[in-house]
């Protein structure tokens, strides 16, 4: 993987040619309001080894979460542009389970009572090129995609920290009434894993360097026998928020 994400980096390169004939930074932030769906299961922990629906078993409830970029283009030559994406995502749950499920080694009965934790906060460091930049624009990258990760059902918890390499891209169109509409999206697929996380929205910026933001984002995780973690998860909803771009 680290050779194929190599590899993309260094064919991106000529793509540099394009870069902005001058300095431009964009800050941004706003909520985004998710709502989990899916399953999860923790590999060997014995019993009925059944996974854990986010809703109906660990009784996830939805949750607004705020976020928060900045990006920076520049016009030097071969020198990637830089936008950097914090993004909070955390859920909280109680009830009673509707089926039996096993978790880092405890099981898990029918009504019994739980009380849980789902944390996956995110921080992107992504490196671009711009391909287009005109009426349609058009942005492709790699990001290293930084996840701080928890899971807790009762006193049993189960914990992640570390990186994943995906591919960026990201296109906007140009409206009129200083309008655009655009899609970003980071991607990984290996074996059978697969994450993603993919926002839509539509903009609409002032003259006087203020915008405002709306769209939808969502984010799945497909994982099988990562860390001992197998799941099909699924985190989506609409966002909106502020920026400034100078």
């Amino acid at each position: 993987m680290k050779k194929i994400i190599l590899a993309a980096f260094v064919a991106l390169l000529p793509l540099s040619s394009n870069a902005d004939t001058i300095l431009g930074v964009k800050i941004g932030a706003g909520s985004w309001g998710h709502d989990p769906s899916g399953n999860v299961s923790v590999s060997g922990s014995g019993g009925a080894g059944t996974s854990a629906d986010l809703k109906n078993d660990l009784r996830l409830s939805d949750d607004d979460e705020g976020y928060a970029y900045f990006s920076l283009e520049h016009p030097v030559p071969l020198i990637p542009n830089i936008k950097v994406i914090k993004t909070g995502l955390t859920s909280n749950g109680s009830g009673n389970v509707t089926t039996d499920f096993t978790f880092d080694g405890t099981l898990y009965s029918a009504t019994t009572p739980v009380t849980t934790n789902l944390q996956l906060d995110q921080t992107d460091y992504i490196l671009y090129y711009e391909v287009l930049d005109n009426v349609v624009s058009f942005d492709v990258g790699i990001n290293a995609k930084h996840v701080d990760g928890k899971a807790t059902v009762n006193s049993d918890t189960v914990t992640f920290d570390g990186f994943v390499p995906m591919l960026y891209v990201a296109a906007e169109l140009a409206l009129p009434a200083d309008l655009t509409i655009g899609v970003e999206a980071n991607m990984l697929e290996v074996d059978d894993s697969e994450i993603s996380d993919i926002t839509a929205k539509i903009t609409y910026t002032t003259d006087f360097m203020l915008g405002v933001e709306a769209g939808i984002r969502t984010q799945t995780i497909k994982l099988s026998g990562f860390d001992g973690i197998n799941s099909n998860i699924e985190f989506d909803g609409v966002f909106a928020g502020v920026f400034f771009k100078f």
